[in-house]
This record gives C-alpha cells, sequence and structure tokens, in this order.
C-alpha cells in the first residue's frame, strides 16, 4: 500500500509539473486537435479542383468536345492556351495537366487511324499527378467513344461488375486519415512526454532529490507513466468525440472505450520506449535526436501510412516487434468494422506483452543510471 502511495504522489507531482509547462501543454492540445484537422483537410487523396489547360490544335467538335468535358469538383474550368505557353504553364507550377490535342485529331478518329492525344503531367504533385492521369484517360475514351458511335452511353459489356465498397463508401480520405493522425500522435507523443519527463528531472536536478528519498526505480517509472498516460487517454477521448466525429464528420463504427484501452496499452509500450531514450540522453537536444530515429520507423512502417502486405517481407516481420504495428490494426479494426473484444484480443495480448518486455528493459536501464549516480 505504501508503494502505490507513493505512485500516486509522485504521479499528482508529475501532473503539476506539467500544468505549470504551458508550452507542452499548448502542443498536447494542438497535437490533437488543430493537428488532426489541419492534416487532414490540409492533405487529399482524391483529385479536387486540379488545375488543367488545352492546347486545341485541331479547333473542330470532337476537340471541343473534350475540353467541355473536364468540370469540377475534379478539375478547375480548362484555359485554353498556345503551345508555346505549354512548357511555361507546367514549369511554373499553373497548371497540374495540359492537354495537347494534335491537327487533324477528329479527321483521324472517323478515319480509324487511332491519333494520339498527349497528356502533360507536372508529377511534382504525386497523388494528384497519379490519379489525375486515370481520370483523364477515362474521360477522353468517353467522349470518344460516344462522339464515334453517335450515341450517348457505351455498348453493354459481356459481364458486368458490382462493385461495394465496405466501411467508406465514398472512398473518403479524412475518414481513413484522421483515425491513422490520431493513432501516430498518440505514439509520438507517448515518447516525447515520458522522455522529456525524465529528462527534465535530470536538468533540473530533481532527479537526485528522489534518490534520497525511500523510492525505488520501479515507483519513479509508474508515476510517471500513468500521470503523463491519464492526460494523454483523456485528449484523445475529447479528440475522438470533438474532432475526429465532430468537426471532421468520421463515423465511428465499434467501440470507443475498446478503442481508448488499446491505446492505453500502446501509451505504456511506446512510454517504455521513451524512458529507455530518456534514459539513455543527458539533454533535451540528444533526446530529440534520437527520437527522430525511433518514432520515424514507428510511424512509416506500422501500416498507418500504406499497407504492411505493400512492405517487404523482411520489414513486415521485423516490425512485429513493435507495438505500433498491433496497435494500427486494432484501431482499424475496432473504429472501422466495428470489431468486439474477441476479434482485437490478441492485438491486446501482443501489445501488453511488447509493451512489459520494454518496461523491464527500460527499468533494468534505469536503475543502473541510478546506480551510477549514487
Amino acid at each position: 500500500m505504501r508503494r502505490l502511495v507513493n505512485v500516486y504522489r509522485l504521479g499528482i507531482k508529475e501532473l503539476r509539473s506539467l500544468w505549470r509547462d504551458k508550452v507542452l501543454v499548448a502542443v498536447i492540445l494542438w497535437v490533437f486537435s488543430g493537428g488532426i484537422y489541419v492534416v487532414v483537410k490540409g492533405t487529399s487523396m482524391e483529385l479536387h479542383n486540379a488545375p488543367i489547360a488545352v492546347v486545341d490544335e485541331d479547333a473542330s467538335v470532337l476537340s471541343a468536345r473534350l475540353a467541355q468535358a473536364f468540370y469540377g469538383p475534379h478539375f478547375q474550368i480548362p484555359r485554353h492556351i498556345s503551345l508555346p505557353e505549354m512548357d511555361p504553364g507546367l514549369d511554373s507550377g499553373r497548371y497540374i495537366f495540359v492537354l495537347n490535342i494534335p491537327p487533324d485529331f477528329e479527321r483521324d478518329v472517323l478515319a480509324g487511324r487511332r491519333p494520339d492525344v498527349q497528356v502533360n503531367i507536372d508529377a511534382t504533385c504525386m497523388s494528384q499527378a497519379f490519379i489525375g492521369a486515370g481520370y483523364i484517360e477515362n474521360i477522353i475514351a468517353g467522349e470518344v467513344g460516344e462522339f464515334v458511335r453517335g450515341v450517348r452511353g457505351a455498348p453493354p459489356p459481356a459481364i458486368r461488375l458490382a462493385t461495394r465498397v465496405r466501411f467508406n463508401p465514398n472512398l473518403t480520405s479524412a475518414w481513413f486519415g484522421s483515425v491513422m493522425e490520431l493513432i501516430n500522435n498518440i505514439t509520438m507523443l507517448s515518447i516525447i512526454l515520458t522522455g522529456a519527463a525524465l529528462v527534465r528531472e535530470r536538468e533540473h536536478g530533481t532527479l537526485e532529490h528522489l534518490l534520497v528519498m525511500p523510492l525505488s526505480a520501479t515507483e519513479i517509472l509508474l508515476a510517471k507513466i500513468w500521470s503523463v498516460g491519464l492526460v494523454v487517454i483523456v485528449t484523445v477521448a475529447l479528440s475522438l468525440y470533438f474532432v475526429v466525429q465532430g468537426a471532421l464528420g468520421v463515423p465511428l463504427a465499434g467501440s470507443i472505450p475498446l478503442f481508448l484501452c488499446g491505446a492505453a496499452l500502446q501509451f505504456f509500450a511506446s512510454a517504455s520506449i521513451g524512458i529507455f531514450l530518456g534514459t539513455l540522453s543527458r539533454n533535451m537536444p540528444q533526446l530529440g535526436l534520437s527520437m527522430i530515429l525511433v518514432i520515424l520507423p514507428l510511424e512509416m512502417l506500422s501500416g498507418s501510412a500504406t499497407p504492411r502486405e505493400s512492405m517487404p517481407e523482411i520489414v513486415q516481420n521485423i516490425m512485429l516487434i513493435a507495438p505500433a504495428t498491433h496497435f494500427v490494426s486494432l484501431a482499424q479494426a475496432i473504429l472501422y468494422r466495428g470489431a468486439d473484444l474477441g476479434m482485437v484480443w490478441h492485438s491486446l495480448a501482443a501489445i501488453a506483452g511488447i509493451g512489459l518486455v520494454f518496461f523491464l528493459f527500460a527499468l533494468a536501464l534505469f536503475r543502473r543510471s541510478l546506480a551510477q549516480s549514487r
């Protein structure tokens, strides 16, 4: 009971210390509110309002029809430019797509000569360029086919493909991006806050005060984990309700309390990594540099940015020792597909097991560091 009281009181001390650090409080609030909203709204995986220009060297009915086939919300109203204006427009970034219709295009189409239509793309806008190329190809093929046949609509195909999209019927990137950004922020802040709390103790000289008290290394670490974890979990819950569901309008299919349980385990595992880094670092700049080497692989290779199946098999196997990999799988199953405890218990067990191993390793390193300090 005395040890539990010590952990509780040390945790209260951590909460008071965090509250006095107004900059850190502002960072936590921003990361789980404006940070998510700005990232989701500022980046789009869909083609939206893309600037396009047309070089019409044919000046025929068909070329005019092609130029009029591009409209919102995918494209801006096409601008008609001359051939010498094409390269400067792409170089300056005024256009992402420039459609060059060659002379005698309509005559060659009607004669069955299969003429070429040149599509110039600014590939520095990578996602827009990749998606827009497919849109342009389909639009041109459809318009030319209708012009040649003289009727609108394609002939019935030999087979009919019935596509049913589940969990995200409109393929809205905000539904995916907001939850993944929230997951990445949990991992990032759990490492930063616990590591910074440990380094702050050393820089302010309060770690020596703790060493002269009847406290164990386990009590010190557990106090830092539960106090900072409480702040993060409460902030995550508020972010889910008011930012993800409220401001962004993302429907969450599963149990939010079950997700928060997984988030608590993920915080425990990631906080152990933060304690490890905080024990090795002597000041905040060192901690910041070491975090770059850990946070980036966890976020890029855990499955939140790209599917794990798209990665090399050796990377998939290595990332199984990272708690973030199992947490991404758990969060997607709960929040997107409405999975219950019976479906995600193995992910919860994996996060808890990995977190326990990381905590014991960080605890051993912290004890050795305290022994050297004494």
